[in-house]
Order: structure tokens, then C-alpha cells, then sequence
């Protein structure tokens, strides 16, 4: 599970886009509903003060037609406002005068005589004094109702006369007004986030759109598809990506004029060590020491030409050049019955230099050639980000001491198995250049050597 959140957290640091899309979702989430809830907390404390104000209104409106005669509470039979005359109306008012032990009711609305009252208030309204209000909620006959409480004093003679007046009102309309506020509310919500979401999707995408496109031309540059940046970018990118085309341009021609001056320096060597094997007055030795200086020569030149440390590796098409290489082959042992399976996916490239791949399968496959009694076998596939190259003959294979001394750095070329010949030299030092790797051993399908390449893409 440790591991599960590590990966996660990893991916989601390595993607620009993966980050703005979780920060836009949790913006959305987590905004919206706060606002939401602070809309619905604002709009009930402004429904529940208006409530209060109406039941304040309607005190005023009994106190208005109360009387006190001879100590009691002289109150009309019907009241102007109709819901206190009609049973069970939702609105309901009582008079109530607080003793010593008790509370008494001095007078009830018709409203509320199919209710049953609580024989006791709650401390809060049976204790207040002349002049005070309270708000608050009561429970009659197993339903919660608001309650507005105003203590007053009627004054007889020198006599005071205290009693408050109590409002009433059902709070079951409120409760279901507010539930149809949330509900909408929520809903109203819901879809405005789904709004948000797609047109910030949808902005996202286009913002981040140049940065798809460079990703698409550079793996079009690798694949050997294209060979610059051409899309126009924004000038946050527009820097980069010119530094980059400048980067292909200079790696490109600096490669060129170093083949070329390479090139000078074979055939400005080449000339006079020609002139002098010419001559018939050179011992055998001497001819034997200057072979040898044109093979080192022919070998470090390759070597050198190699592109596998460029700062820049340009992918190439890899079926083109198997099938030129191998036309080239067939053309050259063609009075040789050999068999030749190929096991390739089309759309492979291979991240350098053409010649160097040139160079890489031409040894190989030119060593199996010459080894082969009859079949010889070509595999490339891709294995997750690794490009592996199988060659594979039915000849005699090498022994395992050789093999250990092939792979062995300074090992002389010539000191090869008869058979596999210098270029495995060649092959060695170019996979070593491109970080690659190279593993020598016995084919379980033809019985011969196996020659394996492995390239990762990092």
C-alpha cells in the first residue's frame, strides 16, 4: 500500500497537467460546497430573524387590544389577524403571568385550544422580567414550534399588573421551506460544478495544448520522422524550442564536419601507407606491422564516427535499413544457400546514427553469414523501453572462454573465433558507446552462436 502511494505521488509530481486537473477538482469540491453552505447558513439565520420580527409584529398587535379591568385580563373575542381565530392554524398566541410556583395562563388564542400546552415553560421565558424578549423553540403535542416571548406590566391605579405575551408559530413550514432551499440549492450546484469542470477541462486542454504538440515533434524527431521543431509556440515556449532546432542544427553539422575531417585523415594516412607497402624491399614484418596500422585505422575511424554519446539522438526507421542491408548481403553470398528468417515490427526506430545501426547489424549479420551452415535468424522487437536485437546462426557457436574474452575490454580483434572475425570489435565498441549491452551465448532454436543487443531508452 506504501508502495501504491510512493507511485502516486511520484506520477503526480512528474505531470504539469495531472496537477492542474486535481488542483481545478479540488477547487471546485471544496469551494463550491463552502459557499454552498455558507449561502444556506446565511439565508436561514435571515429566514429565522424575519420569523422573529413577524412574531414581534404580531405582540404588538395583542398587546394593542388587551385591557386590565379590576386585576384581570380583559382580552376580545376574535383578533384582527385570522389564523389566531381558526383551530390549529399554525399561529397561536398565549398570555401567561408567572408566580412564585407556577405559571399561569391568563388567556389563550382560539387557535390554540385543540393544543396542549407545556405545564412548564422552559427557564428561559418563565424568568423574564418587564421589558425583556426571548426567541427561541418549544415542543407542543410532539412538534417543535418558534416562540417569541415579550414581558410587559399594565399599570392599575398604583397597581402593577405583569404578564407576557407568547407568539406561537409552527416551524414545520420552515423546516420544509428550507429542505426545498437545499435541495435546490444543492442541484443549482451541482450542475455549476459539472459547468466549471468541463469548461476548465476544456481550457486546460487548450492551455496545455503547445506542450502536447512539442511532446508529439520531439518523439517525431526521435522516431526519425522529422528532423526540427516547425509548429509555431507561444513565447513562453518560443525560446526553448528555437534553442532546441539550434541544438539539432549545430549537433548535425558538427557530426558532419567531424566525419569529414575523419575522412581527410584516413586518406591522408591511407596514401602513404600504400606507397609504402608498394614497395618490394619491405620485409615481411614490416608489411605485417603496416596491415595492421590500415585495420586500426579502418577500426578506430568507425569507432570514432560513432553518434552514441550525441546530446541529441535522433530515432531512425529500423525496417528500411534491414532490408537494404539484407539485399546488400544477398547480393554479396549469393552462391550460398542460406536461409534467412526476419522477426521484425515495422514501426521500430532505433535512437542514433544510421551508419552506426548500419554498422551494428552489418557485422553481425556478415559474421553469420560466414558461420551459418544453412539458417540464419534476425530478431528485433521492443521490450517495455528496451530495443533488442537477436542474431542468430545454425553454425559451430563459439566456446565460452572465447566469449568471456570477446566481452573483455583491450581484447585484440584478431583474437577471435574464425568465423566471427574483427567486426565483433567494432560491434562492441558501438554498443558500448550508446550505453548499451552486449551478451554473447548458445542459439536454443539453431544451435549456433546468438549475438544480443540490448538498448534502453532513459
Amino acid at each position: 500500500m506504501n508502495h501504491f502511494f510512493i507511485v502516486l505521488s511520484r506520477s503526480f509530481l512528474n505531470s504539469l497537467k495531472l496537477r492542474l486537473m486535481v488542483s481545478i477538482l479540488a477547487m471546485v469540491i471544496i469551494i463550491l460546497p463552502v459557499i454552498a453552505v455558507i449561502i444556506m447558513n446565511s439565508f436561514e439565520k435571515h429566514m429565522v430573524r424575519s420569523i422573529e420580527n413577524e412574531l414581534s409584529a404580531y405582540s404588538y398587535s395583542i398587546l394593542a387590544v388587551a385591557e386590565v379591568e379590576q386585576g384581570s385580563l380583559v382580552m376580545p373575542e376574535g383578533l384582527i389577524e385570522n389564523q389566531f381565530n381558526v383551530s390549529s392554524s399554525g399561529l397561536y398566541a398565549f398570555i401567561s403571568q408567572q408566580s412564585k410556583l407556577k405559571t399561569n395562563s391568563l388567556w389563550r388564542s382560539q387557535s390554540l385550544l385543540t393544543l396542549s400546552l407545556p405545564k412548564q415553560l422552559p427557564e428561559q421565558l418563565a424568568l423574564l422580567t418587564t421589558g425583556d424578549t426571548a426567541f427561541s423553540t418549544i415542543e407542543i403535542d410532539g412538534f417543535e414550534h418558534f416562540i417569541y416571548s415579550y414581558a410587559i406590566s399594565f399599570n392599575e391605579g398604583e397597581q402593577n399588573f405583569p404578564m407576557t405575551v407568547h407568539i406561537v408559530k409552527d416551524k414545520q413550514t420552515f423546516l420544509a421551506f428550507m429542505a426545498d432551499f437545499k435541495q435546490q440549492l444543492w442541484f443549482g450546484l451541482s450542475m455549476l460544478m459539472v459547468i466549471i469542470l468541463l469548461l476548465q477541462l476544456a481550457w486546460l486542454l487548450w492551455t496545455l495544448k503547445p506542450l502536447s504538440t512539442l511532446e508529439k515533434e520531439v518523439k517525431a524527431i526521435e522516431q526519425g520522422k522529422a528532423q526540427r521543431l516547425t509548429s509555431i509556440y507561444p513565447k513562453e515556449l518560443s525560446q526553448l524550442t528555437s534553442q532546441l532546432n539550434q541544438l539539432l542544427d549545430t549537433e548535425q553539422k558538427q557530426r558532419q564536419r567531424y566525419r569529414n575531417a575523419l575522412s581527410d585523415l584516413a586518406h591522408s594516412l591511407k596514401t602513404p601507407l600504400a606507397v609504402l607497402q608498394a614497395q618490394s624491399d619491405i620485409s615481411a614484418v614490416n608489411q605485417e606491422q603496416i596491415s595492421r596500422i590500415n585495420s586500426t585505422i579502418d577500426h578506430q575511424l568507425k569507432r570514432a564516427q560513432s553518434a552514441g554519446n550525441s546530446s541529441w539522438l535522433i530515432g531512425i526507421d529500423i525496417a528500411p535499413v534491414v532490408e537494404k542491408l539484407l539485399n546488400t548481403l544477398a547480393k554479396i553470398y549469393q552462391g550460398q544457400q542460406k536461409q534467412v528468417t526476419v522477426n521484425l515490427t515495422q514501426k521500430l526506430s532505433f535512437k542514433g546514427d544510421e551508419a552506426d545501426l548500419l554498422e551494428l547489424l552489418g557485422n553481425l549479420l556478415d559474421n553469420a553469414y560466414k558461420a551459418a551452415k544453412s539458417k540464419i535468424s534476425l530478431s528485433i522487437r521492443q521490450q517495455d523501453k528496451t530495443l533488442i536485437i537477436n542474431v542468430e546462426d545454425d553454425g559451430v557457436g563459439i566456446k565460452e572462454q572465447e566469449v568471456q574474452r570477446i566481452l573483455e575490454r583491450g581484447v585484440r580483434a584478431d583474437t577471435y573465433q574464425e568465423g566471427h572475425g574483427v567486426g565483433l570489435a567494432i560491434v562492441r565498441d558501438l554498443v558500448e558507446s550508446y550505453q548499451g549491452e552486449l551478451s554473447i551465448g548458445c542459439s536454443a532454436n539453431l544451435g549456433g552462436a546468438q549475438f544480443q543487443l540490448s538498448f534502453s531508452s532513459k
